[in-house]
């Protein structure tokens, strides 16, 4: 009592269990027999729990009985068997899937682990895989998206019914040989079962390895190009430019320039040096004006001696010249047009460097702003005058000038510290004494607080260091200058 099912990834052996469950074994033997089962999809594994198949639309939602072939829609499912109750205790075990009411149909699952207890008394075991468990580890691990179907399609191409001990019922219409899989059962959105999927199959390492690095190659080289080293990642040295190295540090332009021009007309040669020093780095780009002539050179140039050293010469790498030809051409002059990175501390002229704060050294502005910018300058100037001025002046002269302005700062400071003063009836009167480096300011202030007087100390420009006394119901203050 046992079957074969030969499938995508192996053949896999199943014994039935005809005694404990004869109506789930009937049932299955019978649909292999009328090759019910083949091209079936493995339509869900579900890692280390089960492989559930047994549906021809490959949906999980299909799939009768065998007694719904012979019988009708009304036989469509059988209920499920209980008893003698069987576990699912280890993996390889065969069930039929409960469709929900405890009723049968046409799908079974094979458990991928032992203890799979919560399945017991929902589903009917009805059998055990005797033969392929490599072939069922393997379904196991295959993957799969976040339905639990496989990418790659695992299926049943054919059933092979060993040992069948029931009778054929009345009907059953047993075929000559397995029938043509129909178009729907072909159809998959998925990886074909017979779909080969490596790429280097039937290849050398040594072309293996090819393969790798031009991978490789491509991906720096879109690195290369989103972090602004390169203007295309498409883009490719010209091949009339050689590059020359291991040169002697006495070898000059003019001597590279009369040994390679017998092999053609060489358009520019430069021995390149250290930009501060100016001493020869030892390497060179000679470009010809055809490539004919720049293949000869390498060939026949190549570990010639040269002012007592040998020189290496290869094909030119380097796209240094074409940097700003690629694709980004057009943007990188539409950003020139719009912006202009200056600097200001070179333009001492109008904006020294004593004067421009930290904030202040580059900018990143529109051109239409200069002159916007160029209007504001001069006002700047002036502050710094008038700050100069100011501060040049006697103590007298500036309370005379700025005596105005302390009136709104010393209401701020007294208001702001819960004095009674009333903004509209402020009155602040011209004099002011000079008493012991202490100079006050008297206050009167009117309204409901009428009759109180207030005499304050001229606060200066940095926080002043003021004490209150009371006396007599009036608040005296005492502002000594220069201290901070």
């Amino acid at each position: 009592m046992s079957v074969i099912l030969e499938t995508s990834l192996g053949e896999i052996t199943i014994d039935l269990f005809t005694e404990e469950r004869p109506r789930s074994c009937l049932n299955f033997l019978k649909l292999c027999k009328i090759k019910y089962y083949n091209f079936s999809l493995f339509y869900s594994v579900q890692r280390n729990l089960v492989a559930q198949t047994g549906d021809p639309t490959g949906t999980g939602k299909g799939g009768e009985s065998i007694y719904g072939k012979l019988y009708g829609e009304q036989a469509k499912f059988f209920e499920m068997e209980l008893a003698p109750r069987m576990k699912h205790s280890r993996a390889g075990l065969v069930s039929m899937v409960n469709n929900g009411q405890n009723l049968h149909g046409s799908q079974f699952f094979i458990t991928l682990a032992d203890n799979l207890d919560y399945l017991d008394g929902k589903h009917t075991v009805f059998g055990e895989v005797a033969e392929g468990m490599d072939v069922l580890m393997e379904i196991n691990e295959a993957y799969c998206d976040e339905d639990n179907r496989p990418y790659k399609d695992i299926r049943i191409y054919h059933t092979i019914v060993l040992d069948d001990p029931y009778d054929d019922p009345d009907g059953l219409e047993v075929p000559d040989k397995s029938p043509e899989p129909t178009k729907e059962q072909l159809d998959t959105v998925r990886i074909g079962a017979d779909e080969e999927v490596d790429d280097f199959k039937g290849m050398t390492e040594e072309e293996v390895r090819e393969i790798l690095e031009e991978k490789e190659a491509k991906a720096n080289a879109q690195i290369l190009e989103m972090v602004g080293d390169l203007p295309d990642a498409e883009v490719k040295p010209e091949d009339n430019v050689l590059f020359v190295c291991k040169l002697n540090p006495v070898t000059t332009d003019e001597d590279l320039e009369v040994i390679f021009s017998r092999f053609g007309t060489i358009k520019s040669c430069e021995v390149i040096r250290d930009h501060k020093t100016k001493e020869s780095l030892q390497y060179a780009f000679i470009e010809f004006e055809k490539n004919e002539d720049c293949e000869s050179a390498y060939f026949k140039m190549d570990n010639v001696l040269i002012d007592d050293r040998r020189i290496h010469v290869d094909f030119s790498q380097s796209v240094a010249k074409l940097h700003g030809k690629g694709k980004d051409e057009k943007k990188s002059e539409e950003a020139k047009e719009k912006y202009v990175i200056r600097d200001r501390l070179t333009r001492q002229d109008k904006y020294p460097l004593s004067k421009l704060r930290i904030t202040d050294r580059y900018d990143l502005v529109f051109d239409d702003d200069d002159d916007d910018d160029k209007k504001k300058k001069p006002k700047k100037k002036k502050k710094h005058k008038e700050r100069k001025q100011s501060e040049s002046e006697s103590d007298d002269e500036s309370y005379k000038k700025k005596k105005h302005t302390h009136k709104h700062s010393l209401f701020s400071y007294w208001f702001s510290r819960g004095a009674i003063v009333d903004q509209v009836a402020l009155e602040e009167k011209t004099d002011a004494r000079v008493d012991h480096g202490v100079q006050y300011t008297e206050l009167n202030l009117h309204g409901e607080h009428a009759g109180k007087r207030r005499i304050m100390g001229i606060p200066g420009r940095k926080s002043p260091n003021i004490t209150t006394t009371e006396i007599g119901g009036t608040d005296t203050v005492h502002h000594q200058r220069g201290q901070s």
